[in-house]
């Protein structure tokens, strides 16, 4: 199998600049859908994410009731409780960009938004954690995913790590583990979807992309929560990308690549790798972001 490219996206951050007539409209509505009872945390750090990464509307789809009527420690994160109307909840929010998983859950609610969302046509789509579980149990999911990327090419990215990728191909981690670059072409032929492989030296191909594979990372991204990071710094950066001329396969290459060398960029600064959390992580994305403008 022929190696894989050195992921070099880095350069594609200035079409992120904003000219001073630009508002909130221009730089994108994520909507991110996740957080059952317990893992409401996933749903903040993706949200958090998707602010600080530049966003300009981020809407976090709550799946448990309890901390949806709390009030966020990120006051700007405009959180509320998941409908039972998932259709009608997205026709009254008009995302530009839709990121599902993180502490999705398998609930009954959790299943009709994913299927609601694998129906909405034409937009940029970031799938994560359980939805990508939900699919892997459900070839319904599945069909709906693949009819989907047939119509709108381009449009679906999913984000798994080597346990949720096992998960889709009913193997193993230690068989993806063995042979990477076959697990994400077997991915990609499975899903007809932009595909990011995550772990040590990420992995990124789609249909129409051959892989490649970020040389940046460090073993202190093994926490939990990184790659709730990782989904909303996709998002946003996608969801900017609309208005700035950047596709959701630039956009998954850069969110990859800006992630792990913000980790290395702490490292350096001797915070971590042992203690280093995803909230320093999305810090210091924002800063590696805005120096690269």
């Amino acid at each position: 199998m022929i190696a894989p490219k050195k992921l070099e996206s880095l350069e594609l951050i200035h079409r992120l600049k904003r000219v001073p007539s630009e508002h909130k409209g221009s730089a994108g509505k994520v909507l991110i859908i996740g957080g059952a009872p317990g893992m409401s945390g996933a749903l903040l750090l993706a949200g958090n994410a998707a602010l600080h990464l530049g966003a300009g509307w981020t809407i976090l789809e709550m799946l448990d009731p309890t901390t949806a009527h709390a009030i966020p420690e990120q006051a700007e994160l405009m959180v509320r409780l998941a409908s039972f109307n998932a259709q009608e909840q997205l026709q009254n929010t008009t995302p530009d960009l839709i990121a599902i998983g993180p502490g999705l859950g398998f609930s009954d609610l959790a299943r009709d938004w994913l299927t609601t969302i694998l129906r909405r046509p034409n937009i940029p789509l970031v799938l994560d954690a359980d939805a990508l579980n939900l699919i892997a149990d459900n070839p319904e999911f599945l069909d709906l995913l693949k009819q989907r990327n047939r119509e709108y090419p381009g449009m679906s990215v999913l984000t798994p790590h080597p346990g949720e990728a096992a998960h889709l191909l009913n193997t193993s981690a230690a068989v993806v583990q063995e042979d990477r670059l076959a697990a994400l072409s077997n991915l990609v032929k499975l899903t007809d979807s932009i595909v990011v492989l995550k772990g040590q030296h990420t992995l990124l191909a789609s249909p129409t992309h051959s892989a490649v594979q970020c040389e940046q990372g460090n073993p202190g991204m093994a926490v939990g929560g990184m790659g709730d990071a990782l989904t909303g710094s996709i998002a946003a950066i996608a969801a900017q990308g609309i208005r700035h001329n950047i596709s959701l396969w630039e956009a998954s290459c850069i969110g990859v690549q800006l992630h792990a060398s913000a980790a290395d960029s702490l490292v350096a600064q001797q915070v971590g790798p042992i203690g280093l959390t995803p909230t320093e992580v999305i810090f210091e994305m924002r800063s590696l972001l805005n120096k690269l403008l």
